[in-house]
């Protein structure tokens, strides 16, 4: 039933003309009551987001909003894993090449020296001047090699000096047992050098040891040797030349020349004679002029 015919029956019929007035003021009510509505929402939205006087408060507030979310992401977080350092690798280097150097030969041994040895075919001669030892030793040493010198001709070819290491000091026919600068005699250096002007391959040394000594005879070549007396004892002497050269001396220095030995024993000849002498005497002997002598060298 409509709402106009219960008015009716209520009030007459008065309610028709009064009940459009109603509708209209209502509707119109309720028109501007939604209007004023949805600008008082309008405005607020307005205020809360756009005004620019309250950035703080938007800001403050969007941040309590957001706040427990990114704490409870933050609990929630699993921590990164701590990062595995690989260790760097250590680059071994290369050995270096091993050079294996070339084996040092073995060092030949020297052949082993007969135990005695013996030059057998050496003539000797009694020195025809008192102390022409030096020029009789070397004629006949020079004979042996096929080289025949006269014994006056090989002295007077000698050089003369007040140093018997370069040439013969005093007269030959002097008293024996001297020193320079009394009538003395003549070292090896003269006397090899004298040698080689006949052609002889000759060599004067010093401080010989007995095993080169025994090596020249083992090989077939005599030695001549500078000692005291007939291989006696005797005492070195520091002479010095008037040009100031310094050598040593000995009274009696004498000239033998050795042919054979044995393991404990010296042959030499002397002049016209050949004797032995023990090794312990032979080289004390033979050390007072420092071991000189005159060898063979091809």
């Amino acid at each position: 039933m409509r709402i106009t015919n219960i008015l009716d029956r209520l009030g007459g019929g008065r309610w028709e003309s009064i009940f459009p007035k109603i509708t209209a003021f209502f509707s119109t009510g309720i028109i501007l009551i939604g209007l004023n509505v949805l600008i008082l929402a309008g405005s607020a939205a307005y205020l809360l987001w756009v005004d620019p006087q309250q950035p703080e408060i938007v800001s403050a507030a969007v941040q309590e909003e957001k706040l427990p979310i990114a704490i409870s992401q933050v609990s929630r977080a699993q921590p990164s894993p701590t990062p595995t350092i690989l260790p760097s690798l250590t680059m071994t280097p290369s050995p270096s090449p091993t050079f294996l150097a070339s084996p040092t030969p073995l060092p030949t041994a020297a052949p082993a020296l007969p135990l005695q040895a013996s030059i057998e075919d050496i003539q000797g001669h009694r020195q025809s001047m008192p102390l022409s030892c030096e020029s009789r030793s070397a004629v006949d040493w020079a004979a042996y090699f096929g080289i025949s010198i006269d014994e006056f001709i090989f002295h007077n070819g000698l050089p003369v000096s007040e140093n018997p290491d370069l040439g013969f000091v005093g007269d030959v026919y002097g008293s024996w047992g001297q020193i320079p600068p009394d009538p003395y005699g003549v070292h090896a250096e003269p006397i090899a050098q004298r040698l080689r002007e006949f052609g002889l391959n000759a060599k004067a040394v010093r401080d010989m040891t007995w095993l080169e000594l025994k090596t020249e005879l083992a090989a077939g070549r005599p030695v001549i040797l500078w000692v005291v007396g007939h291989i006696a004892q005797g005492t070195p002497v520091p002479y010095t030349t008037s040009g100031g050269a310094v050598t040593t001396v000995s009274k009696f220095e004498h000239t033998v020349i050795a042919v054979g030995y044995t393991e404990n024993k010296i042959t030499v000849l002397d002049g016209a004679r050949v004797y032995t002498r023990h090794k312990g005497e032979f080289l004390k002997s033979w050390g007072v002029l420092k071991n000189q002598a005159v060898i063979w060298i091809d």
